[in-house]
Order: C-alpha cells, then sequence, then structure tokens
C-alpha cells in the first residue's frame, strides 16, 4: 500500500531506496504508461523518481499517483451526492482492475467515516453500509473453462472483500440465470436458448450485459440496497460512446455517459467515471490489488472492434479518451442522470447544494418511455410508432415489438417475425408484464373516455 494512503504525499514518499526501487521497476515494466524519467522530479510533491505521468505529462511519484487517483474518485462521489450517510451501497465486483480500485477506494471512505463517527462519541453522521456482488455468467461463457477453477476464482472473491476491514462487507454471488421466473424449471436452459435466438453478435454482447444489470438489480432490491455503484471507467465509457453511435443508439447515448442514472428501481453511479483504465491498471500494480479476471467476458461484434478501436487510439495518444468522454457529456442528459434536491441538501455543504435544485416542473416525474429490453430512452420517431401501435395492435405480440427500439429491432430481436412470440415469451416475465400493466392501463383510459363521448345515433 502507498504511504500516503490517499490522503496525500510529500518528499517523504520517495525517500526511502524501497519506494525508489519500487518505482525503477513501475518505468520498467510500465513505460508504455510513463514519458517521465525516473530522476525527474514528482510534479506534485518535488520529490525524486516521477515513475508516472498522467494526463497532462505530469510525472508523479507512486506515492501522489495514488492520491491524485483517489482525489477524481472522491470528488466524484461528494459533488454528484453518490453516496449519502444513510445510504446502502452495493458494489458490483468482476474482480478486473476498475472494480478493484472502487472497491478499495469506497472502503477507505467507510473506513474514515467509522473513524469519526467512533471519534464523536456517536454524535456524527451515520456511516454508509457496504456489500459487494459478483454475477456468475458461467452459463453463457467459454465452456472450457473448469468448474473448480470457477469455483476458485469466486473464493478469491470473497477472499479479497473479508480482507477488508474495518466495516463488515456482505458478498453476494448472483447466478445470470437468476433473473427468469422462479417458476422455471432449467433456468440455465432457458438463459441459453434466449440467447441463441439472437443471430447477432452483438446483440447477444448487449443482450447479456443488460441480464447482467438486471441481475444486480435483483440483489440490491432483495437486500435493501438504496444504490448500486459500477466500476466503469472514462475507458469503457469512451468505447460505449463510439459504438453506440456505430449502432445508431446516438440519441440514448447521453444517458449512459453520466455520473447518475436513476432510471434504474435502484440508482446507478460511476465514481470512476473520470479514470482511464490504464491508470486504474497501475495503481494495481502500485499497491499489489489482487485482481481476478479469469471470468471475465471479452467484448465481441461491434463492440470488440470498438476496444480494438480505442486501444490503437491510446497508444498514440492516451488522451483521446478522455476527448470522446468529454464531446459525449456535452450531448443533453436525462431528467433521470440527475438526483433531484429531496433527500440530498441535509448531506450537502451549501457550495453544491445548487447542482441539486429540485429538477423544473415539466420534469419533475419520469415519463420517458423506455426500450423493453435495452432500457433506452425512446426517440420521436419510435414514440410516434408506438402510439400508432396502440391504436391499431390486436395482439400483445405487436405491442412488445413496438416497446423496442429501432437498435434491439436490428441486433436483438429475431430476423423472422414468426419468431416473435417465442423470443418473447423466453425473456423474464416482468419485462413483458410492465407492457401489459401500461396496455392494460391505457384501455381503462380509453375506456373512461369512451363513457362521456356521445353516440352517432344520439341528437344534439
Amino acid at each position: 500500500m502507498a504511504a500516503c494512503g490517499g490522503a496525500g504525499c510529500g518528499p517523504q514518499c520517495s525517500s526511502s531506496s524501497s519506494a525508489g526501487g519500487q518505482e525503477d521497476a513501475l518505468v520498467e515494466s510500465m513505460g508504455r504508461l510513463s514519458t517521465a524519467s525516473a530522476a525527474a522530479a514528482c510534479g506534485k510533491c518535488d520529490g525524486g523518481g516521477a515513475a508516472v505521468a498522467v494526463a497532462g505529462g505530469v510525472g508523479m511519484c507512486a506515492g501522489c499517483f495514488r492520491a491524485h487517483l483517489f482525489g477524481k474518485f472522491k470528488l466524484s462521489v461528494t459533488s454528484n451526492a453518490m453516496v449519502r450517510p444513510t445510504d446502502a451501497v452495493l458494489l458490483a465486483f468482476s474482480g478486473g482492475p476498475a472494480s478493484r480500485v472502487a472497491l478499495q477506494f469506497i472502503h477507505e471512505m467507510q473506513s474514515k467515516a467509522i473513524q469519526s463517527w467512533e471519534a464523536s462519541n456517536s454524535q456524527a453522521l451515520p456511516v454508509f453500509s457496504l456489500g459487494v456482488a459478483f454475477v456468475d455468467e458461467r452459463s453463457v461463457i467459454s465452456a472450457s473453462l473448469p468448474g473448480h477453477e470457477i469455483q476458485a476464482a469466486i473464493e478469491d472473491i470473497r477472499s479479497v472483500v473479508s480482507g477488508l476491514s474495518p466495516g463488515d462487507k456482505r458478498v453476494h454471488i448472483a447466478s445470470l440465470e437468476e433473473v427468469f421466473s422462479s417458476g422455471s424449471d432449467d433456468k440455465a436452459a432457458r438463459l441459453k436458448e434466449v440467447v441463441g435466438v439472437i443471430s447477432d453478435e452483438t446483440g447477444r454482447d448487449d443482450f447479456v450485459r443488460r441480464l447482467r444489470m438486471l441481475s444486480l438489480q435483483k440483489v440490491a432490491l432483495e437486500n435493501r440496497y438504496t444504490k448500486i455503484m459500477l466500476g466503469t471507467c472514462a475507458s469503457g465509457i469512451a468505447c460505449h460512446v463510439l459504438s453506440a453511435t456505430v449502432k445508431g443508439q446516438g440519441y440514448a447515448l447521453p444517458a449512459d455517459v453520466q455520473y447518475v442514472d436513476t432510471r434504474w428501481e435502484v440508482p446507478v453511479v460511476l465514481p470512476l467515471h473520470d479514470c482511464l483504465a490504464q491508470e486504474l491498471n497501475l495503481l494495481c500494480e502500485i499497491d499489489s490489488l489482487k485482481t481476478q479476471q479469469l471470468l471475465d467476458r471479452p467484448c465481441s461484434g461491434i463492440n470488440g472492434l470498438v476496444s480494438s478501436f480505442v486501444s490503437r487510439l491510446r497508444e498514440e495518444n492516451s488522451s483521446r479518451e478522455h476527448t470522446i468522454l468529454r464531446t459525449a457529456q456535452k450531448l443533453k442528459p436525462f431528467s433521470f442522470n440527475k438526483f433531484s434536491a429531496n433527500g440530498y441538501h441535509d448531506f450537502l455543504p451549501s457550495r453544491l447544494r445548487p447542482k441539486f435544485q429540485n429538477i423544473d416542473a415539466n420534469e419533475c416525474t419520469f415519463s420517458e418511455i423506455l426500450c423493453l429490453i435495452c432500457g433506452s430512452p425512446f426517440s420521436e420517431s419510435e414514440l410516434l410508432n408506438l402510439e400508432n401501435t396502440k391504436l391499431k395492435a390486436q395482439k400483445k405480440i405487436d405491442l412488445y415489438t413496438a416497446h423496442c427500439c429501432q437498435s434491439c429491432h436490428f441486433q436483438i430481436l429475431p430476423a423472422a417475425t414468426d419468431m416473435y412470440g417465442h423470443f418473447f415469451s423466453l425473456l423474464p416475465k416482468f419485462w413483458t408484464e410492465k407492457v401489459d400493466a401500461a396496455s392494460a392501463s391505457h384501455s381503462s383510459l380509453r375506456d373512461q373516455i369512451a363513457d362521456y363521448l356521445l353516440d352517432e345515433d344520439d341528437g344534439n
């Protein structure tokens, strides 16, 4: 662990021979990340051995580099009111570098809050609780992975979490197929069947990602968590910006590149929003943070191609990922990309409260229509098609398909329309039940209006 522990450092952080040796090794092994010389002075503490060069070319020693990353994480959390003292936070943990750093940083914030609470004789604000969730996707990953290796990887994750103290942290292992109805005879077989129906490789990849998020939501709701924290970083968001554009999801793109997403029943937050994957990988080496990537599923289709393309851009200029992200953030976010003031002002400094003023009257309720499958907000043309279908639809299948965005029509729905019924019958029931409920409400409203209309035979 770095000497500064994320709280800042001074010249002493590079004065010892052991620290200097660590930084020399970093320069040798991670030279692709650094343009700084080990003999150069740290740009933060003026000590020797600047082993890491962050975006902008500022050389830092290992301790200052860690403090720099922790500062970005903490700023994202506090300035966007991601975590309140009364919250129960569920961290989505894959075992990779991004989620491992997120776990370490949020644990440190929790530890400091516990120390403050204990020092104040219980007069301070309560301390948020923290849990960790791992989604087991063995049903859809390569069958070449032996079961004992998968189980060993899961046990490694448990040991990583159990080694963090103070603060008890529950570990939840959720199987991907658990999002299907409890009445299903064989959930794993049903999962494989519905994924197999999707012929497009990119569509399959996106569909599994959606199931992963639904699995996290299920864990959060069943265990009363109030926030879901993801390890999604700037590099991942940059890839999503390009892939979403290619897949025709430009209208919905602003929804996925913000710090906060409240369209889910349990809001989702991205505290590593401003951190690059390279930085997170390097921090894991500096702090010897154990990672587990055996169960990682590589991107496929368009997502895989875009990931390779962004990697090439990174090699030429590491700041290009930030450039892509900043460009996307100029798009106007949706109403669900921010918290309202209610419930947040009590825990915010006065200088931050203007960011959480009550949303405009026309945005006071979340009214966007979301895609049945991917959750993207509907564009005007998609809304028009939905309204026309509601007036003419004779079958539920027509309503289901009308509640899917154009991108899902192209990449996820079966090419043959006669397969639609089978596909929707395989989906988790709560997806289609939402459309059924909305349709019933629409029919009831239409009947109420009809009671007040005059028949053609009635006189004036």
